[in-house]
């Protein structure tokens, strides 16, 4: 079995390396199938895309809506990176998978409009499948309404050419989605379990997500949630590209 490949941008060991864990949590995957490369601490290395089933993007502080004198050259390097990857991953109909920041790249990359307007604070929405979304293979066996847990500062307001709605919330209309046969992206975080989250929320605390001192607040108001459906995704994911 080849192994599946994770890109992270998140700069912080903790947050990263809880991300790699859920990762593999989820997935069922063990750590040699799985390899992870963090683009934020070097240059991306030329990648053989038939070394890998597919290819995972995980989410992290960049915004792709941010102007760009704005950007850090870190962030400039990353996405230009990310994009040149997914000129190849398109090209191909490759299997990707995108949390969060997948929108953006993917978005972006194939000329959707990710902006502000549907942020969503750190917390579990009820996300809704789509018709397209109940018929999907990657989401075989999940129920048609699930709770994820959400966190960003834009998302998608205008779906790409083609791109196919796979679910939304009442919160933010798009939620998953999916490009040619292969291609995914969600603005959820499926692999996140509450303390996963609960990690995020104290490494990200000065991030802008929420006021510093309301931190308290925000754990008891997340500590009910009872998200466990969309980890399913990812497996099924993996069975399907595997």
């Amino acid at each position: 079995m080849r192994p599946f490949l994770l890109l992270s941008t998140r700069a912080e060991d903790l947050a990263a390396d809880e991300e790699y864990a859920a990762f593999l949590r989820v997935t069922g995957l063990p750590p040699e199938l799985l390899r992870r490369i963090r683009v934020e601490a070097a240059p991306l290395p030329p990648l053989v895309l038939d070394d890998y089933a597919g290819i995972f993007v995980g989410g992290g502080p960049f915004n792709s809506s941010d102007p760009p004198l704005e950007k850090s050259p870190v962030q400039h390097r990353v996405e230009h990176e990310l994009s040149a990857l997914l000129d190849e991953v398109v090209a191909r109909d490759f299997p990707f998978f995108g949390a969060c920041y997948g929108v953006g790249t993917l978005g972006v990359h194939q000329g959707g409009v990710i902006d502000r307007t549907y942020a969503e604070p750190i917390s579990a929405v009820r996300v809704r499948l789509t018709e397209d979304g109940l018929a999907d293979p990657v989401l075989a066996g999940m129920a048609a309404e699930f709770d994820a847990f959400v966190g960003h500062k834009e998302a998608c307001s205008v779906l790409p050419p083609g791109a196919v709605l796979l679910a939304g919330a009442a919160s933010c209309p798009v939620q998953m989605f999916r490009v040619k046969q292969n291609l995914y992206a969600t603005q959820f975080h499926p692999e996140l379990d509450l303390p996963g989250l609960l990690t995020r929320v104290r490494v990200y605390q000065n991030a802008g997500y929420f006021p510093p001192a309301e931190l308290d607040d925000l754990i008891a108001s997340l500590a009910p949630a009872v998200v466990t459906e969309p980890g399913r995704m990812l497996a099924n994911f993996v069975a399907r590209y595997g």
